[in-house]
């Protein structure tokens, strides 16, 4: 914590903070955010685009109801260019104007419109990785692709390198929508265009047990996706949930880099469990925050962080007493340093780190007494809002809030 101090930012990467601002530095534009806290940028590991319009429902089902009741119906609908332009539309605003600078996105099998999603992302200055999700069984017949990593590339060519902040992202959905020979030709894709890979990953007791009659031949469900070369290694990979990840497959994640997208809110709405992430913290597993919407009813990474906090007390209470709760710092970092670091150097004020960042005033929320600066951040964490966000920057630009 630094009070009163100059964050300095040039070429869109951050030089420090100087209580001071020193001599090389004093031609630079220099921006009074005085009273205010200057945080690092939010880090959304894993997000649906399209279940934005239906968050909030169906969260008295778990999860292969609720995915058969309202995702896949409604993600049909993207197949028209039309409801696309208007959907993405709310969701691409409403992650403008919330404290996310990086996002890890989903959208549907749909690529035309995926592409739409992704020209709307660019044009906001967030930075985003993108999926065109594939699935070729173990769905509804207008979901369904049997072309779909014929599609994958041919998306892949037309998008990649062409925005300033936005790339792709391969996106298998998930096992049980993904045969072993889609697997493959994925696996073929990314080691060709070297691209990143998101999925799910042990999230129900029903959609493992899928997983071990689908694939036999398995010895877990993250083994199907190291088998083809889809689950770490030389490949960047997050896997949202890993609520009930074997040791053997806890181990496999460790091993291979694996970032976990910690995904509380969800995981507790449509009643998959409580992730472990002190055990996986302590193995020094790579760990960050999803706010997987339309499972998780919020946008806000403030609201994974709390939501966090809170799944931590009840594992620790009802399930492992050994399994220390998450402190206020430690959510912090897991939605800024824990996250941004599967972005690169993203999420921290050092010599280096890309200069993104959030300005928070607690004006909206007064108090009778002096408080130090982890107190202010601490009651932001839980009571802010989109309200008390003053100013945004990613890579040193500033986004129109």
């Amino acid at each position: 914590m630094y009070p009163d101090s100059y964050l300095v930012s040039t070429e869109g990467k951050c030089r420090g903070v100087f209580t001071e601002i020193p001599k090389q530095y004093h031609s630079l534009l220099v921006r009074n955010y005085e009273g205010c806290l200057i945080i690092p940028g939010l880090s959304d590991l894993h997000v649906h685009a399209p279940q934005f319009s239906y968050r909030a429902l169906g969260m008295d089902r778990e999860l292969l109801a609720w995915l058969n009741r309202y995702t896949f119906p409604e993600e049909a609908k993207f197949s028209s260019s039309s409801y696309a332009d208007e959907a993405y539309g709310y969701f691409v605003d409403a992650l403008r104007r919330s404290a996310t600078t990086r996002a890890c996105i989903f959208g549907t099998v749909h690529r035309k419109t995926v592409e739409m999603l992704m020209d709307k992302l660019d044009q906001t200055g967030l930075f985003a990785l993108v999926g065109k999700v594939n699935m070729d069984r173990e769905v509804r017949e207008d979901l369904l692709e049997k072309n779909s990593a014929e599609e994958t590339e041919t998306w892949l060519k037309r998008t990649m390198g062409k925005y300033k902040t936005v790339k792709p992202i391969l996106t298998p959905r998930f096992v049980p929508t993904c045969s072993d020979g889609l697997l493959e030709k994925l696996g073929e894709l990314q080691r060709a265009y070297q691209v990143p890979v998101q999925s799910h990953l042990s999230e129900n007791p029903d959609e493992i047990e899928l997983v071990h009659r689908l694939c036999p031949w398995s010895d877990f469900y993250g083994d199907v996706y190291d088998h083809f070369g889809l689950f770490g290694g030389e490949v960047k990979t997050v896997m949202a949930h890993c609520v009930y990840s074997t040791d053997a497959e806890v181990e496999r994640i460790k091993e291979r880099g694996v970032f976990v997208a910690h995904c509380p809110q969800s995981n507790t709405n449509i009643a998959s469990g409580i992730a472990p992430i002190r055990k996986y913290l302590r193995k020094g597993i790579y760990v960050g925050l999803g706010s997987d919407v339309a499972g998780g009813a919020h946008l806000s990474i403030f609201r994974a962080m709390t939501d966090a906090i809170q799944v931590s007390k009840l594992y620790w209470r009802l399930l492992d007493p050994e399994a220390a709760p998450l402190s206020a710092a430690e959510a912090f970092y897991l939605g800024t340093a824990g996250g941004g670091a599967f972005f690169g150097k993203v999420g921290r004020f050092e010599e280096g780190y890309d200069f993104d960042a959030v300005i928070l005033s607690d004006q909206r929320l007064p108090h009778p007494h002096q408080l130090s600066i982890e107190e202010r951040l601490e009651r932001l964490i839980y009571l802010s809002d989109d309200r008390d966000i003053r100013a945004k920057y990613v890579c040193g630009r500033e986004i129109e809030l």
